[in-house]
């Protein structure tokens, strides 16, 4: 309680900001006012994907069908005016449909290289778990080093890169399961709930007000490809202080020796934090990181990097709670 008193007296102290954040709040606050034209309630998700954006990282989305998961993922790709891709994953899907493929040219006697729907800013994923592994090992390269390689050439993604893939946790029949070094690739795991009776509500409405209206129609495109790629570099100049982050590594550490867990974080795990923590201070308009920024990181960066023990398990604890255990054992840098 007294944190939460902190953080509030916090935000309404002014201070003068080290670098320029007003834009990049600015911009990141109207983004999410220009996707809640469509989407009703899924703050969290909003959040989240603006903090991916900014950081650089790839965002994995679990959700049952229709809670708007990939509804979402077009909008905002308009509201930032970048290239968009969406690739259906089935389980006869093969590496070549998502890379390309090298194709002979009769006119000039060569192999030409076709590009694959992966050559683009903003690739959405949908049921990534549809495609066997030998599918899903194709974006191992593309998501980590931002290129591909076929037939010995390398091909470098047009930044900014950003890959969103969709899941359905409660169906599994003709799914697979993601390798853990595949997960370990996605920055964020998010999941989107099932919005709330009022809520609920207002989607009805919304949608009896639209009549012929195409819904990506309400949002508007507000910036460019190069801001982003501007913002990102003002994200990697917010300031955090040693303490804060031998605060990450304290975290991190203690999934690795906690018994609920099987599997605990990797060193990835500690970066895409720090990094996912200087995105949320920026969005505040903060040029320096604060724990509460951590704390806000923490569980959707590690909640899908750690494997809870079968007996836990089958207890019925997931690995949010653990996280959420962690976070409260582990002592917040004064």
């Amino acid at each position: 309680m007294d944190i939460e008193n902190n953080e509030q007296e916090f935000k309404n102290i002014e201070f003068e900001n080290r670098i320029n954040l007003s834009e990049l709040q600015e911009s990141a606050y109207k983004i999410k006012q220009e996707l809640q034209k469509v989407i009703v309630g899924q703050k969290e998700m909003l959040d989240l994907l603006l903090v991916s954006l900014l950081s650089n990282g790839h965002v994995l989305i679990e959700g049952v069908p229709g809670v708007a998961k990939t509804i979402t993922a077009k909008l905002l790709s308009k509201a930032i005016a970048i290239d968009f891709s969406r690739i259906q994953f089935t389980p006869d899907l093969m590496p070549s449909d998502i890379l390309g493929t090298s194709v002979y040219n009769i006119q000039t006697s060569n192999f030409e290289f076709k590009k694959g729907p992966i050559f683009s800013n903003m690739i959405l994923i949908d049921e990534i778990n549809r495609s066997p592994a030998k599918t899903q090992a194709a974006l191992f390269e593309v998501m980590e080093e931002k290129q591909v390689t076929i037939d010995g050439q390398v091909y470098t993604m047009e930044e900014p890169f950003i890959v969103l893939a969709t899941q359905n946790p409660v169906e599994q029949e003709g799914t697979y399961r993601l390798p853990e070094a595949q997960l370990d690739r996605f920055l964020f795991k998010i999941n989107v709930e099932y919005p709330n009776a009022s809520e609920e509500l207002e989607i009805i409405k919304r949608e009896q007000a639209l009549e012929n209206t195409v819904k990506t129609n309400k949002v508007n495109t507000l910036i460019s490809a190069e801001k982003i790629i501007e913002f990102r570099n003002l994200v990697k100049q917010i300031t955090i202080e040693e303490n804060l982050l031998k605060y990450i590594a304290n975290i991190v550490v203690n999934t690795r020796s906690n018994t609920f867990l099987y599997l605990g974080a990797s060193p990835r795990a500690s970066i895409a934090i720090l990094n996912a923590s200087k995105a949320f201070a920026a969005i505040e308009g903060r040029d320096f990181v604060t724990p509460e920024d951590i704390k806000k990181a923490t569980i959707p960066v590690l909640q899908h990097r750690v494997i809870v023990t079968p007996e836990r398990e089958m207890e019925g604890l997931t690995s949010k709670q653990i996280i959420e255990q962690i976070i409260e054992a582990v002592e917040i840098p004064r």
